[in-house]
């Protein structure tokens, strides 16, 4: 008998999920709060069911949040007063799992935490994909000991992703370190050139280079970060404590003109940078972007495009950057996966294009 599966909010990971899941083997049910992205989801055939609301969660043998935790924390209290099934198994998608696992020890269910960590360019129900999961970790929390973690992995083994068991505190301070606190800032990276800006206009035009590369997480949903940050206070206030020493320590060394410090610290990071595992799926989506050079002539872009599309190869974002006085611009091609990139890369060069990978 299929089961019933019922995933509340329809946004990129939520759709995602249906889109990976859905087939003989569960019957797939969904709501999101927004109108418009219930309208898509029935328009595109995201589910088998489009439902009315939350309190159709009685029916359903497995329930996924994918939704902000604190909505979750919401969600799980309501379907506390619902007549759920005994045997129902409710996961969510948080990018934090200290709160909701808390919250999840009083409840009448059985609750294993998720986070897949994995992420996009693109936001919205539109930018569902069923390849999104593919290679990333799927951290599960099982603080409650349930014995239904496999369960829960058979059902979401055709994402393809890499299940990890861990407990909660530990994923949000690794998650605090390797995630958060770079968002943090990469958004104050971004304020401070926002001053720049009004002093010297022409500064953003330089940013469009390597600025714009190592800020790109600063454009994620302000919403969900707000939310990420409030779940994870106390973590981040210690991290952030640990990020200001730091740099305290930094201002001090440079106050004293000391040069073997400051040439120690560059060269601690480098070392720790360059082991890091190359183009895997982490705890900030890898960006897979090629960089060619596009010279003033006429159908250069044209003839960059027409290669790849003739090879059909997807490109998910193409933009022009005006940062270099000798040539037209640079058009940075942004891929769907490692293997489309190294070939794109190849297809260009046989154009005699000259292009680069950013490591």
């Amino acid at each position: 008998m299929k089961k019933k599966v019922f995933v509340l909010g329809l946004g990129l990971i939520g759709a995602s999920l249906c889109r990976a899941i859905k087939g003989s083997n569960v019957t797939l049910y969904g709501w999101d709060h927004s109108e418009e992205t219930r309208k898509i989801a029935e328009e595109v055939q995201l589910v088998d069911h489009l439902v009315s609301g939350i309190e159709e969660a009685s029916q359903m043998d497995v329930i996924l949040l994918a939704v902000p935790v604190q909505v979750s924390l919401d969600y799980l209290q309501r379907l506390a007063t619902l007549p759920l099934k005994e045997s129902v198994l409710v996961s969510d998608t948080g990018s934090t799992k200290a709160a909701i696992m808390t919250a999840a020890k009083e409840l009448p269910f059985t609750f294993i935490g998720g986070h897949p960590m994995a992420g996009s360019h693109k936001s919205g129900v539109k930018a569902g994909n069923p390849n999104l999961f593919e290679e990333a970790y799927y951290i599960l929390t099982n603080d409650h000991e349930s014995d239904r973690v496999d369960e829960l992995m058979e059902l979401l083994e055709p994402t393809r992703a890499k299940f990890v068991l861990m407990e909660a505190t530990n994923h949000d301070e690794i998650v605090g370190v390797l995630s958060h606190l770079p968002h943090i800032v990469a958004a104050g990276l971004v304020q401070t050139s926002d001053a720049l800006n009004q002093k010297h206009p022409r500064a953003s035009q330089l940013a469009a280079g390597g600025f714009r590369d190592i800020t790109r997480i600063a454009s994620s949903d302000p919403k969900m970060w707000t939310d990420i940050l409030l779940t994870n206070q106390e973590i981040m206030l210690s991290l952030l404590a640990e990020w200001q020493s730091s740099m305290e320590t930094l201002k001090t060394q440079l106050e004293k003109n000391d040069e073997y410090a400051i040439h120690r610290f560059f060269a601690q990071a480098k070392q720790t940078r360059d082991q890091l595992p190359k183009k895997r799926q982490g705890t900030i989506p890898a960006f897979y972007d090629l960089y060619v050079d596009i010279p003033d002539i006429s159908g250069a872009v044209a003839k960059v495009t027409t290669a790849l599309s003739q090879a059909d190869i997807s490109i998910i974002n193409l933009k022009i950057q005006e940062t270099r006085e000798d040539i037209f611009g640079v058009l940075e091609l942004s891929f769907k996966n490692q293997a489309d990139l190294e070939k794109g890369q190849a297809l260009i060069q046989a154009e005699n294009f000259h292009c680069w990978i950013r490591s």
